[in-house]
């Protein structure tokens, strides 16, 4: 057995070129789910658009505009889920303050209206 030189554990590396990077994401499923069901201003629409146009890049090889219209697909569908929750939100929430203020107000002027109808004049007696 020959022991004059040290022996390595592991294959030695191949040298190549570096991997490449993942290929973008085109968010198409997002856009198509934000522009059937939560269709804000047409936002839903318009990521769906970028979202088609990232995927036709990415089939193309055009990683660079892949990566662009992927960017702007993921903006849009970001805005109309938050537009798409944010807003019943705020427009419950502007209803329900909307609703008390209007009772407390309606209490208000009940007693008011009892107090000047039902007082008495002392002046007819």
């Amino acid at each position: 057995m020959d022991t004059s030189y040290p022996r390595e554990d592991e294959p030695p590396r191949k040298r190549g070129p570096p991997p490449a990077a993942p290929p973008p994401r085109d968010h198409l499923v997002w856009a198509i789910f934000n522009t059937l069901y939560m269709n804000f201003c047409c936002l839903g629409f318009v990521a769906l658009a970028f979202a088609v146009k990232a995927r036709d890049r990415k089939v193309s090889g055009d990683v660079e505009a892949a990566r662009h219209f992927s960017s702007k697909a993921r903006c849009y569908n970001a805005l109309a889920t938050a537009g798409s929750v944010v807003l019943p939100l705020l427009i419950v929430a502007l209803v329900v303050t909307g609703v008390i203020h209007l009772s407390k107000l309606a209490q208000d002027s009940v007693g008011f209206f009892t107090y000047q109808l039902g007082g008495r004049d002392d002046e007819d007696h």
